[in-house]
């Protein structure tokens, strides 16, 4: 099997360590890059947790350093749900510091899409700001790149505003160009993470899965996030779980743009399915999952992570 050629931009963050995990044992996907950004915690500590993460798993893909704020607007912080370092809950080994490339992330990411012989997909579990900046300076690199995964945005209801879910309202003008790239995308809206909670039960076979199950059962135990079920809402791994399981998914196809101007609506992602804009799809977004089948793929995602 070939492997597809990912580079990963993340801000961990609690639920992006169950992202990585998954993606860097994946037999589909070849990570050639972790990019970390300001996030759930700013970068200085995403970054630091990057490190720690491969250090812990004992993985060798190079780490790059992303974007420290927003394009435009003030940082927020999601340290609240996260724990103050970003991945409150489980003590890390010390970062190798040898995985971290120098430049930016930006340029990284140009070096690597240029490169390759094959077209390279993107996964994004965090603000847009850093593909945003990649897009805007190399936008001969678009070629060559074969599709863009995305958790963000919210359907309906948001977690950070009203509509507006905190990847996209962390970096709205950003987000609005990614979205507005014409790069292929696969959208995991907030909406998906409702549906694809991990029960209690799934949390302690979990913990009988090694050393790396032990470390995420307590990091989504101790992810400080209110929820109507009776587990665990998993969100950033619903992106991994595009790209290497779609069959999970039910995705409808639609124009997505970014509210940038309006004062109670700034950062809210608009997901037109009804044709009202006339503008073509540049999304497919996915609608629905299988929880059942997403809790059976996390757990034998997680077997592999050894």
């Amino acid at each position: 099997m070939t492997k597809k050629p990912l580079i990963i931009s993340t801000d961990p963050g609690i639920d992006d360590v169950a992202a990585i995990t998954i993606a860097l044992f994946a037999e589909q996907v070849d990570v050639k890059l972790l990019a970390a950004t300001w996030g759930n915690v700013p970068l200085a500590k995403t970054l630091i947790n990057t490190l720690k993460l491969e250090t812990f798993l004992k993985t060798k893909v190079p780490v790059v350093s992303g974007a420290t704020l927003p394009l435009m607007r003030k940082i927020i912080d999601a340290a609240d749900v996260h724990g103050k370092s970003g991945m409150a809950g489980y003590e890390f080994p010390e970062p190798d510091q040898s995985l971290l490339v120098p430049g930016l992330a930006a340029e990284r990411i140009h070096d690597l899409v240029a490169n390759s012989p094959e077209k390279v997909t993107l996964m994004q579990i965090g603000p847009a700001t850093d593909f945003a900046l990649y897009f805007r300076q190399f936008p001969a690199d678009l070629a060559n790149i074969e599709q863009l995964v995305i958790m963000g945005g919210a359907i309906g209801r948001g977690n950070w505003g009203p509509y507006s879910e905190y990847n996209v309202a962390g970096d709205p003008e950003a987000a609005q160009i990614v979205f507005s790239s014409g790069v292929k995308i696969l959208l995991a809206p907030l909406e998906l993470g409702h549906q694809a909670f991990v029960s209690q039960s799934t949390l302690h076979e979990l913990q009988t899965l090694g050393r790396t199950g032990d470390m995420l059962y307590h990091l989504l135990t101790n992810l400080n996030d209110k929820t109507d079920t009776d587990g665990r809402e998993i969100y950033d791994a619903l992106a991994v779980g595009m790209l290497l399981n779609p069959a999970m998914y039910t995705f409808r196809p639609a124009y997505v743009v970014v509210d940038t101007k309006s004062p109670s609506a700034y950062g809210a992602s608009i997901i037109d399915f009804d044709n009202f804009f006339k503008q073509p799809a540049n999304v497919q977004v996915g609608v629905s999952v299988d929880r059942e089948a997403f809790a059976d793929w996390f757990i034998t995602a997680i077997k592999k992570a050894h």
